[in-house]
């Protein structure tokens, strides 16, 4: 009986530990399907292999090296549809287009965006074909002949608050414009965010420099050589695909009867920067997607070459001497003083 309670315990554990992994990374179901080549970011959170602990290895250099990461929301975003319209004329084309991007605009100035926060950007107006069959006797003769005019236009939105993206979405789709193209993120103050990640790393490098001086290193005796660097990552590079389950059909295995596939429907999930390989992060508990950016510096410390002891000064010593020639041509030598 303790056995069998034990067992039940036991996957009962299981099962709760299980509840928080999330579809795209269980083993049974979506490990083995995510779909990896159809991604459009790098994975940057690589499962571990091997020891986790690195081995050390001395060196006669002294190596600090720091990064920092900032999450920032942005200040303000831009979305961007794509609507294309057809008609019988250019005139009917344009006013169609016109109508319904004017319903957008009216829909959404009611809630606060204001006009100054729509461009419209003109991709193409061209007149549409068709083919027209002209029949002879013994052939037949096929003619492109204008059936109308396409406009594509690309309407930018810009908003400053994430919670207006779905009235704005809401009011595209009740004038049938269903393609979102992108969503860009703006940050308005660039250099105040390096700023203080400089001022974050600087302190840091300062701290690794006092522990180089505990451990009997004094740092004035060795030159150094700096790298540093700076990035910044956007969301949209940063959204993996996956596929939630699989095809196993248990019905079809009773029954014993061959199993029709469904198409797979291709999920989407926001996967930041790992803060692993950071050494100070600030903002890190984030809700929703934003602008990631980083600040790397890498100091190389190199021990200066010892002075060679200096060289006695060796003095030599010499005497001087003068002639003084008489007038009647005698020559007399006197030594000269010096002292």
């Amino acid at each position: 009986m303790k056995k069998h309670i034990y067992l039940i315990l036991l996957l009962c554990a299981f099962t709760l530990t299980a509840q928080h992994r999330g579809n795209y990374n269980q083993q049974e179901i979506s490990r083995a399907n995510i779909a990896s080549s159809m991604g459009n970011a790098t994975v940057y959170n690589p499962s571990i292999n091997g020891p986790i602990h690195k081995t050390l290895n001395p060196s006669n250099y002294l190596t600090i090296e720091v990064k920092g990461l900032q999450n920032v929301k942005a200040t303000s975003y831009t979305a961007v549809f794509n609507l294309s319209q057809i008609g019988e004329t250019a005139q009917i084309t344009n006013q169609l287009a016109k109508e319904r991007i004017d319903a957008v605009k009216a829909a959404l100035m009611s809630q606060g965006i204001l006009e100054k926060d729509f461009v419209i950007d003109v991709i193409s107006f061209v007149p549409v074909y068709e083919i027209q069959v002209e029949k002879k006797i013994f052939s037949k003769k096929y003619n492109e002949v204008p059936k109308g005019f396409e406009l594509q236009q690309n309407i930018h939105i810009r908003f400053t608050k994430t919670k207006q993206f779905e009235n704005i979405l809401t009011a595209c789709a009740k004038n049938e414009i269903y393609n979102l193209v992108k969503v860009d993120y703006y940050i308005e103050d660039v250099a105040s965010v390096y700023k203080n990640l400089q001022a974050k790393l600087i302190t840091l490098i300062e701290e690794k420099k006092e522990y180089y001086g505990l451990l009997g290193f004094d740092m004035a005796n060795y030159d150094v050589a700096v790298a540093d660097d700076k990035y910044c990552h956007f969301p949209k590079d940063f959204y993996q695909s996956y596929q939630a389950y699989n095809s196993i059909s248990f019905e079809a295995i009773k029954q014993n009867k061959g199993v029709t596939e469904a198409k797979k429907q291709t999920s989407f999930y926001y996967e930041p920067l790992s803060y692993g390989q950071y050494d100070v992060v600030v903002n890190g508990a984030i809700l929703e997607p934003v602008v990631q950016m980083g600040m790397h510096i890498k100091l190389l410390y190199t021990k200066k070459p010892e002075k060679a002891a200096p060289k006695p000064e060796v003095k030599i010593e010499t005497k001087h001497k003068y002639y003084v020639v008489s007038p009647d041509g005698k020559i007399d030598v006197k030594e000269l003083q010096t002292n």
